[in-house]
């Protein structure tokens, strides 16, 4: 017979595991997609020139804050990132298909339903797999070469490190796989505001998703050449260390006269 007391014992044995996973998915997610809208921002400093980017690179080495340089401030941002990518991918990774039979049936429902949000879940996944691997390598650079960022560092890395194929493969999986991530997100737990017409409202997200997205893959693109441009400018003197202008300028006041 029900009564009060069977239905708070079978209340009591829900497993609320895959709600706090749920959580910690969004959660990081979130994080993960606003660190990489900021990053992209800060990286496409050198799109205003080489002493800007020059001036963000140290900020994030605390110069103007200690004095001094402390590459080991970016190892720990890099490490943070890289063990919140972690978290998220462990929450994530229960959602995947784990067999290459449910990838068959899956991608047989997708093209059946011709349903936009399932292949946006698709893509989701497919650049979900590309970071796991590439991301990494990413974040290991920057833990293990801090002081290695800036205007001539940085472009050195794309042309003469040949990391440019890597980086350009992470600019489209990160843009699309944030993107996607948060459409999703404000979907699933009904961050839209109430309206009458549910449909236009979420044509309307749609619409806002893919600028977003399209806008940060051009400023992405448009910093991809840049910094290519410089790198091949600079591959005969790679590994110089750049110098900003007042400083060049100060250079000859302090050798001897």
């Amino acid at each position: 017979m029900d009564n009060p007391t069977s239905r708070a014992i079978a209340q009591s044995r829900i497993d609320r595991t895959p709600a706090w996973l749920d959580l910690i998915q969004g959660v990081s997610g979130l994080a993960l997609a606003l660190f990489m809208w900021g990053h992209m921002l800060l990286v496409s400093s050198i799109l205003l020139g080489k002493d800007a980017m020059y001036h963000v690179a140290r900020f994030f080495e605390g110069v103007y804050f200690f004095g001094r340089p402390y590459p080991q401030l970016v190892t720990g941002i890099a490490a943070a990132i890289f063990l919140l990518m972690v978290v998220h991918a462990v929450a994530a990774m229960r959602r995947m298909p784990s067999s290459y039979r449910e990838y068959r049936t899956l991608f047989r429902h997708s093209r059946d339903l011709r349903h936009a949000d399932t292949w946006l879940w698709l893509m989701q996944v497919a650049t979900g797999l590309v970071l796991m691997f590439l991301a990494g390598v990413h974040l290991y650079t920057m833990m293990t070469h801090p002081a290695d960022i800036g205007p001539y560092e940085s472009a050195d890395r794309f042309v003469s490190g040949r990391m440019w194929p890597l980086y350009l493969v992470l600019l489209f999986a990160v843009e699309l796989h944030g993107g996607i991530g948060l459409y999703r997100m404000v979907l699933k737990w009904g961050l839209l505001p109430r309206s009458v017409d549910p449909r236009a409202q979420r044509r309307r997200l749609v619409r806002l998703k893919w600028a977003i997205t399209g806008f940060f893959l051009v400023l992405g693109l448009l910093t991809f050449a840049a910094y290519m441009k410089i790198g091949i400018e600079h591959c005969d003197r790679a590994g110089e260390r750049y110098v900003p202008v007042a400083l060049r300028a100060a250079m000859p006041l302090a050798g001897p006269v």
